[in-house]
Protein backbone atom coordinates (compact mmCIF):
# COMPACT_ATOMS: atom_id res chain seq x y z
CA UNK A 1 0.00 0.00 0.00
CA UNK A 2 2.84 2.50 0.88
CA UNK A 3 4.35 1.45 -2.67
CA UNK A 4 1.16 2.66 -4.31
CA UNK A 5 0.96 5.74 -2.74
CA UNK A 6 4.63 6.69 -2.92
CA UNK A 7 3.90 7.24 -7.44
CA UNK A 8 5.36 6.00 -10.27
CA UNK A 9 9.20 7.75 -9.60
CA UNK A 10 9.46 6.11 -6.08
CA UNK A 11 8.27 2.71 -7.76
CA UNK A 12 11.40 3.31 -9.90
CA UNK A 13 13.62 3.89 -7.58
CA UNK A 14 12.88 0.72 -5.64
CA UNK A 15 12.42 -1.89 -8.10
CA UNK A 16 16.32 -0.18 -9.70
CA UNK A 17 17.64 -1.30 -6.08
CA UNK A 18 16.30 -4.36 -5.79
CA UNK A 19 17.59 -5.47 -9.27
CA UNK A 20 20.95 -4.13 -7.88
CA UNK A 21 20.85 -5.58 -4.88
CA UNK A 22 22.73 -9.03 -4.80
CA UNK A 23 20.37 -12.57 -5.78
CA UNK A 24 20.58 -15.70 -4.11
CA UNK A 25 22.62 -18.21 -5.69
CA UNK A 26 21.09 -21.47 -6.81
CA UNK A 27 22.29 -24.33 -4.92
CA UNK A 28 23.75 -26.99 -6.42
CA UNK A 29 21.99 -30.11 -6.63
CA UNK A 30 21.36 -32.33 -3.64
CA UNK A 31 22.76 -36.36 -4.25
CA UNK A 32 20.17 -38.29 -6.25
CA UNK A 33 19.07 -35.28 -7.50
CA UNK A 34 18.61 -34.43 -11.29
CA UNK A 35 21.43 -32.02 -13.17
CA UNK A 36 20.65 -28.16 -12.73
CA UNK A 37 19.09 -26.72 -16.20
CA UNK A 38 17.43 -29.63 -17.75
CA UNK A 39 14.60 -29.05 -19.59
CA UNK A 40 11.15 -30.29 -18.73
CA UNK A 41 11.39 -33.08 -21.20
CA UNK A 42 14.27 -34.25 -19.74
CA UNK A 43 13.29 -33.88 -16.16
CA UNK A 44 10.29 -36.21 -17.11
CA UNK A 45 12.89 -38.35 -18.98
CA UNK A 46 14.69 -38.39 -15.55
CA UNK A 47 11.96 -38.95 -13.43
CA UNK A 48 10.46 -42.01 -16.25
CA UNK A 49 13.70 -43.56 -15.60
CA UNK A 50 14.34 -42.99 -11.41
CA UNK A 51 11.01 -45.24 -11.42
CA UNK A 52 12.18 -48.14 -13.47
CA UNK A 53 15.46 -48.31 -12.05
CA UNK A 54 13.52 -48.48 -8.49
CA UNK A 55 11.23 -50.81 -9.70
CA UNK A 56 10.95 -54.17 -7.59
CA UNK A 57 10.42 -56.87 -10.97
CA UNK A 58 8.54 -59.80 -10.41
CA UNK A 59 8.46 -63.25 -11.98
CA UNK A 60 5.56 -63.26 -13.72
CA UNK A 61 7.18 -60.08 -15.98
CA UNK A 62 9.81 -61.86 -16.69
CA UNK A 63 12.60 -61.39 -13.70
CA UNK A 64 15.15 -64.28 -14.10
CA UNK A 65 15.11 -67.49 -13.83
CA UNK A 66 18.73 -66.85 -12.74
CA UNK A 67 19.48 -63.16 -11.68
CA UNK A 68 21.36 -61.09 -9.40
CA UNK A 69 18.66 -58.68 -7.64
CA UNK A 70 15.22 -57.72 -8.52
CA UNK A 71 15.85 -53.95 -8.79
CA UNK A 72 18.25 -52.07 -10.20
CA UNK A 73 17.79 -49.78 -7.00
CA UNK A 74 19.16 -53.51 -5.00
CA UNK A 75 22.64 -52.83 -5.62
CA UNK A 76 22.65 -48.79 -6.22
CA UNK A 77 21.14 -48.05 -3.02
CA UNK A 78 23.94 -45.78 -1.12
CA UNK A 79 22.82 -43.63 0.48
CA UNK A 80 20.18 -42.64 -2.34
CA UNK A 81 18.84 -44.36 -5.70
CA UNK A 82 22.04 -44.13 -8.18
CA UNK A 83 24.75 -43.90 -5.51
CA UNK A 84 26.58 -47.58 -4.87
CA UNK A 85 26.41 -50.38 -2.67
CA UNK A 86 28.33 -53.45 -1.11
CA UNK A 87 27.10 -55.80 -3.43
CA UNK A 88 29.63 -58.15 -4.83
CA UNK A 89 29.08 -59.18 -8.94
CA UNK A 90 31.26 -61.97 -9.90
CA UNK A 91 32.93 -62.52 -13.20
CA UNK A 92 34.95 -65.30 -14.79
CA UNK A 93 37.53 -65.00 -17.88
CA UNK A 94 40.34 -66.75 -19.33
CA UNK A 95 43.41 -64.83 -20.38
CA UNK A 96 46.50 -65.66 -22.68
CA UNK A 97 48.70 -63.22 -24.02
CA UNK A 98 48.38 -65.34 -27.31
CA UNK A 99 45.16 -65.83 -27.27
CA UNK A 100 43.77 -62.45 -25.92
CA UNK A 101 40.80 -62.66 -23.71
CA UNK A 102 37.84 -65.35 -23.84
CA UNK A 103 34.90 -63.61 -21.65
CA UNK A 104 33.11 -67.21 -21.74
CA UNK A 105 29.97 -65.25 -22.40
CA UNK A 106 28.46 -68.90 -23.60
CA UNK A 107 28.96 -70.24 -20.17
CA UNK A 108 27.84 -67.52 -18.06
CA UNK A 109 31.61 -65.42 -17.57
CA UNK A 110 30.11 -62.44 -17.98
CA UNK A 111 28.09 -62.26 -14.93
CA UNK A 112 27.78 -64.96 -12.85
CA UNK A 113 24.11 -65.19 -11.38
CA UNK A 114 23.89 -66.00 -7.44
CA UNK A 115 20.06 -65.88 -7.11
CA UNK A 116 17.12 -68.21 -8.95
CA UNK A 117 13.06 -67.36 -8.65
CA UNK A 118 11.12 -69.80 -6.29
CA UNK A 119 9.45 -70.85 -10.09
CA UNK A 120 12.78 -72.03 -11.43
CA UNK A 121 13.70 -73.28 -8.22
CA UNK A 122 10.77 -75.85 -8.02
CA UNK A 123 11.49 -76.94 -11.48
CA UNK A 124 15.11 -77.81 -10.65
CA UNK A 125 16.71 -74.99 -11.30
CA UNK A 126 20.06 -73.88 -8.93
CA UNK A 127 21.87 -70.65 -9.12
CA UNK A 128 25.25 -70.98 -11.23
CA UNK A 129 28.50 -71.68 -10.12
CA UNK A 130 29.78 -69.84 -13.54
CA UNK A 131 32.70 -71.68 -15.31
CA UNK A 132 36.18 -72.43 -14.36
CA UNK A 133 38.68 -69.87 -14.90
CA UNK A 134 40.12 -66.52 -13.86
CA UNK A 135 37.10 -64.82 -11.07
CA UNK A 136 37.06 -60.94 -10.28
CA UNK A 137 34.97 -58.97 -7.99
CA UNK A 138 33.80 -55.89 -8.09
CA UNK A 139 31.11 -53.57 -6.09
CA UNK A 140 28.55 -51.11 -7.79
CA UNK A 141 29.86 -47.76 -8.57
CA UNK A 142 28.25 -44.85 -7.65
CA UNK A 143 26.17 -43.37 -10.42
CA UNK A 144 26.29 -39.77 -9.92
CA UNK A 145 27.78 -37.32 -12.31
CA UNK A 146 28.08 -40.47 -14.98
CA UNK A 147 26.32 -38.64 -17.79
CA UNK A 148 29.10 -35.75 -17.56
CA UNK A 149 31.54 -38.25 -17.32
CA UNK A 150 29.75 -40.13 -20.75
CA UNK A 151 30.07 -36.24 -22.28
CA UNK A 152 33.55 -36.29 -22.50
CA UNK A 153 35.10 -36.76 -26.04
CA UNK A 154 36.38 -39.83 -27.45
CA UNK A 155 39.15 -36.85 -28.47
CA UNK A 156 39.89 -35.62 -24.56
CA UNK A 157 40.68 -39.59 -23.67
CA UNK A 158 43.12 -40.20 -26.68
CA UNK A 159 45.16 -36.85 -25.93
CA UNK A 160 45.83 -38.01 -22.26
CA UNK A 161 46.83 -41.63 -23.62
CA UNK A 162 50.77 -42.25 -23.22
CA UNK A 163 50.98 -46.27 -24.07
CA UNK A 164 54.79 -46.43 -24.44
CA UNK A 165 55.14 -43.60 -21.79
CA UNK A 166 56.89 -41.27 -23.75
CA UNK A 167 57.39 -38.91 -21.54
CA UNK A 168 59.20 -40.99 -19.09
CA UNK A 169 57.22 -40.38 -16.07
CA UNK A 170 56.04 -44.16 -15.11
CA UNK A 171 52.51 -43.63 -16.21
CA UNK A 172 51.48 -45.50 -19.75
CA UNK A 173 47.68 -45.06 -19.56
CA UNK A 174 45.52 -46.05 -22.63
CA UNK A 175 41.99 -45.89 -23.49
CA UNK A 176 39.69 -49.47 -22.93
CA UNK A 177 37.50 -50.69 -25.57
CA UNK A 178 34.76 -52.91 -25.18
CA UNK A 179 33.86 -56.13 -27.76
CA UNK A 180 33.41 -54.10 -31.04
CA UNK A 181 36.37 -51.68 -30.57
CA UNK A 182 34.48 -48.24 -29.27
CA UNK A 183 36.20 -46.05 -27.23
CA UNK A 184 34.92 -47.47 -23.44
CA UNK A 185 34.91 -46.14 -19.95
CA UNK A 186 32.76 -47.37 -17.86
CA UNK A 187 33.02 -49.95 -15.30
CA UNK A 188 35.96 -50.86 -13.62
CA UNK A 189 37.72 -52.72 -16.90
CA UNK A 190 36.79 -49.72 -18.98
CA UNK A 191 34.76 -52.50 -20.93
CA UNK A 192 31.50 -50.44 -22.21
CA UNK A 193 31.04 -47.70 -24.22
CA UNK A 194 28.15 -45.97 -22.91
CA UNK A 195 25.74 -45.55 -20.23
CA UNK A 196 22.60 -47.04 -22.67
CA UNK A 197 24.86 -50.03 -23.45
CA UNK A 198 25.90 -50.19 -19.52
CA UNK A 199 21.56 -50.65 -19.08
CA UNK A 200 20.50 -52.50 -21.55
CA UNK A 201 23.26 -55.43 -20.04
CA UNK A 202 22.17 -54.69 -16.84
CA UNK A 203 18.30 -55.75 -17.47
CA UNK A 204 19.23 -58.76 -19.28
CA UNK A 205 22.30 -59.97 -17.07
CA UNK A 206 21.41 -58.47 -13.46
CA UNK A 207 17.76 -59.16 -14.21
CA UNK A 208 17.17 -61.15 -16.72
CA UNK A 209 14.87 -59.49 -18.53
CA UNK A 210 14.67 -59.81 -22.04
CA UNK A 211 14.47 -57.60 -24.74
CA UNK A 212 13.64 -57.28 -28.47
CA UNK A 213 17.90 -57.13 -29.35
CA UNK A 214 18.39 -59.60 -26.63
CA UNK A 215 15.81 -62.07 -26.52
CA UNK A 216 18.10 -64.88 -25.26
CA UNK A 217 18.32 -65.44 -21.61
CA UNK A 218 22.03 -65.30 -20.99
CA UNK A 219 22.24 -67.40 -18.07
CA UNK A 220 23.84 -70.66 -18.46
CA UNK A 221 22.01 -73.70 -17.51
CA UNK A 222 23.51 -77.23 -18.17
CA UNK A 223 20.44 -78.45 -18.69
CA UNK A 224 18.90 -76.00 -20.10
CA UNK A 225 15.85 -73.23 -18.49
CA UNK A 226 12.43 -75.62 -18.69
CA UNK A 227 9.89 -73.25 -19.96
CA UNK A 228 7.74 -73.65 -16.82
CA UNK A 229 10.34 -71.75 -15.25
CA UNK A 230 10.50 -68.68 -17.13
CA UNK A 231 6.80 -68.29 -18.08
CA UNK A 232 6.67 -64.80 -18.89
CA UNK A 233 6.41 -64.54 -23.44
CA UNK A 234 9.81 -63.00 -24.88
CA UNK A 235 10.37 -60.47 -24.99
CA UNK A 236 9.71 -59.43 -21.77
CA UNK A 237 9.81 -55.86 -21.50
CA UNK A 238 10.67 -53.17 -24.57
CA UNK A 239 13.95 -51.50 -25.45
CA UNK A 240 12.59 -48.50 -23.62
CA UNK A 241 12.90 -49.81 -20.05
CA UNK A 242 16.61 -49.87 -20.87
CA UNK A 243 16.25 -46.36 -22.74
CA UNK A 244 14.96 -44.85 -19.62
CA UNK A 245 17.34 -46.63 -17.23
CA UNK A 246 19.96 -45.02 -19.16
CA UNK A 247 18.29 -41.28 -19.24
CA UNK A 248 18.35 -41.89 -15.52
CA UNK A 249 21.77 -42.19 -14.86
CA UNK A 250 22.64 -39.46 -17.66
CA UNK A 251 20.57 -36.88 -15.94
CA UNK A 252 22.00 -37.63 -12.74
CA UNK A 253 23.87 -34.65 -10.86
CA UNK A 254 27.26 -35.37 -9.72
CA UNK A 255 27.82 -35.25 -6.10
CA UNK A 256 28.39 -32.14 -3.83
CA UNK A 257 31.39 -31.59 -1.95
CA UNK A 258 31.83 -32.60 1.55
CA UNK A 259 34.03 -29.35 2.24
CA UNK A 260 35.18 -28.76 6.07
CA UNK A 261 33.15 -26.09 7.87
CA UNK A 262 36.62 -25.89 10.52
CA UNK A 263 38.66 -23.15 9.32
CA UNK A 264 41.32 -26.03 10.69
CA UNK A 265 40.60 -29.10 8.78
CA UNK A 266 39.64 -26.74 5.73
CA UNK A 267 43.30 -25.89 6.03
CA UNK A 268 44.44 -29.40 6.52
CA UNK A 269 42.51 -30.51 3.32
CA UNK A 270 43.81 -27.97 1.26
CA UNK A 271 47.70 -28.76 2.43
CA UNK A 272 46.18 -32.49 1.52
CA UNK A 273 45.10 -31.53 -2.42
CA UNK A 274 48.49 -30.22 -2.27
CA UNK A 275 50.69 -33.22 -1.67
CA UNK A 276 48.19 -35.13 -3.77
CA UNK A 277 49.58 -33.27 -6.42
CA UNK A 278 52.53 -33.33 -5.12
CA UNK A 279 53.33 -36.90 -4.85
CA UNK A 280 51.51 -37.47 -8.47
CA UNK A 281 48.79 -39.41 -7.38
CA UNK A 282 46.82 -36.39 -10.33
CA UNK A 283 49.10 -38.02 -12.53
CA UNK A 284 46.17 -40.83 -13.15
CA UNK A 285 43.50 -39.00 -10.81
CA UNK A 286 43.17 -36.05 -12.96
CA UNK A 287 41.01 -33.62 -10.65
CA UNK A 288 39.07 -32.14 -13.76
CA UNK A 289 38.11 -33.19 -17.33
CA UNK A 290 35.36 -30.99 -19.60
CA UNK A 291 32.61 -32.60 -21.33
CA UNK A 292 32.83 -31.56 -25.51
CA UNK A 293 29.90 -30.61 -27.59
CA UNK A 294 26.58 -32.13 -26.72
CA UNK A 295 22.98 -31.47 -27.65
CA UNK A 296 21.95 -31.59 -23.50
CA UNK A 297 22.89 -28.07 -22.49
CA UNK A 298 23.02 -29.14 -19.06
CA UNK A 299 25.66 -31.79 -20.71
CA UNK A 300 27.14 -29.28 -23.04
CA UNK A 301 30.98 -28.32 -22.45
CA UNK A 302 30.81 -28.70 -18.57
CA UNK A 303 33.76 -29.27 -16.04
CA UNK A 304 33.31 -31.83 -13.97
CA UNK A 305 35.54 -32.54 -10.85
CA UNK A 306 35.76 -36.77 -11.92
CA UNK A 307 39.37 -37.46 -10.41
CA UNK A 308 40.12 -39.62 -13.66
CA UNK A 309 41.76 -40.29 -16.45
CA UNK A 310 39.13 -42.91 -17.44
CA UNK A 311 42.22 -44.60 -18.97
CA UNK A 312 43.71 -48.22 -18.44
CA UNK A 313 46.39 -48.33 -16.50
CA UNK A 314 48.41 -51.56 -15.18
CA UNK A 315 48.18 -52.04 -11.04
CA UNK A 316 50.55 -54.59 -10.85
CA UNK A 317 49.71 -58.55 -10.04
CA UNK A 318 48.28 -58.45 -6.89
CA UNK A 319 45.36 -56.56 -8.46
CA UNK A 320 45.19 -58.83 -11.23
CA UNK A 321 42.01 -61.21 -12.12
CA UNK A 322 39.87 -61.40 -14.84
CA UNK A 323 40.13 -59.33 -18.70
CA UNK A 324 38.12 -57.47 -20.70
CA UNK A 325 38.22 -56.92 -24.22
CA UNK A 326 40.72 -54.29 -24.28
CA UNK A 327 42.24 -55.24 -20.68
CA UNK A 328 44.58 -57.67 -19.67
CA UNK A 329 44.57 -58.92 -16.03
CA UNK A 330 46.20 -56.53 -13.98
CA UNK A 331 45.22 -53.28 -15.95
CA UNK A 332 42.54 -50.89 -14.34
CA UNK A 333 40.74 -48.19 -15.73
CA UNK A 334 41.46 -45.46 -13.28
CA UNK A 335 39.18 -44.91 -10.05
CA UNK A 336 36.71 -42.35 -10.43
CA UNK A 337 37.27 -40.50 -6.95
CA UNK A 338 33.88 -38.09 -7.24
CA UNK A 339 31.84 -39.01 -4.18
CA UNK A 340 34.59 -40.73 -2.50
CA UNK A 341 33.30 -39.31 0.73
CA UNK A 342 29.78 -41.14 0.73
CA UNK A 343 31.74 -44.53 -0.33
CA UNK A 344 32.42 -47.05 2.60
CA UNK A 345 33.86 -49.44 0.53
CA UNK A 346 37.20 -48.95 -1.85
CA UNK A 347 39.31 -50.20 -4.43
CA UNK A 348 37.57 -51.66 -7.43
CA UNK A 349 36.61 -55.49 -5.26
CA UNK A 350 35.47 -53.41 -2.26
CA UNK A 351 38.08 -55.49 -0.20
CA UNK A 352 39.92 -52.29 1.19
CA UNK A 353 37.46 -50.72 4.42
CA UNK A 354 40.13 -47.33 4.66
CA UNK A 355 41.55 -44.91 2.23
CA UNK A 356 44.89 -46.14 3.74
CA UNK A 357 44.57 -49.91 2.89
CA UNK A 358 43.03 -48.87 -0.54
CA UNK A 359 46.44 -46.77 -0.68
CA UNK A 360 48.61 -49.65 0.55
CA UNK A 361 47.22 -51.79 -2.60
CA UNK A 362 48.50 -49.31 -5.01
CA UNK A 363 50.89 -51.30 -7.46
CA UNK A 364 52.52 -51.18 -10.72
CA UNK A 365 52.02 -47.80 -12.27
CA UNK A 366 50.70 -46.05 -9.22
CA UNK A 367 53.52 -48.04 -7.10
CA UNK A 368 55.91 -44.70 -6.96
CA UNK A 369 52.77 -42.59 -5.62
CA UNK A 370 52.05 -45.11 -2.82
CA UNK A 371 56.00 -45.21 -2.00
CA UNK A 372 55.93 -41.05 -2.40
CA UNK A 373 52.70 -41.46 0.46
CA UNK A 374 54.49 -44.10 2.91
CA UNK A 375 57.39 -41.41 2.73
CA UNK A 376 54.85 -38.24 4.36
CA UNK A 377 54.77 -37.17 7.35
CA UNK A 378 51.98 -38.70 9.74
CA UNK A 379 50.57 -35.14 9.99
CA UNK A 380 50.61 -35.19 5.93
CA UNK A 381 48.98 -38.17 5.72
CA UNK A 382 46.09 -37.74 7.67
CA UNK A 383 45.97 -34.01 5.40
CA UNK A 384 45.79 -36.42 2.79
CA UNK A 385 43.16 -38.74 3.70
CA UNK A 386 41.50 -35.91 5.39
CA UNK A 387 41.21 -34.30 1.87
CA UNK A 388 39.96 -37.65 0.18
CA UNK A 389 37.30 -37.10 2.39
CA UNK A 390 36.08 -34.07 0.99
CA UNK A 391 35.66 -35.18 -3.10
Amino acid sequence: MRIASAGPVALLVLVTLMSCAPQPQALPPEMGEPLAGLTEAELARFEEGKALFTRVWQTEEGLGPLYNENSCNACHSDPVPGGGGEETDQKVTLYSPEEGCDLLLDLGGGNVRQQTTRLAAAHGMRREAGPDGTRGYFTPPLLFGRGLMEAIADETLLALEDPDDLDGDGISGRVGRDASGQIARFLRKASVATLRDAAAGSVIVELGLTTPSSTTDQAFVERGIPPEADPAAEPEVGEDVADAIADFMRFLAPPPSHSPVDPAEADQAHEGSRLFQEIGCASCHIPVLVTGEHEVEALNRKPVALYSDLLLHDMGPELADICAPGATPSELRTEVLMGLAVRVLYMHDGDSSTLWDAIARHGGESAASREAFDGLTELQQHALIRFLNTL
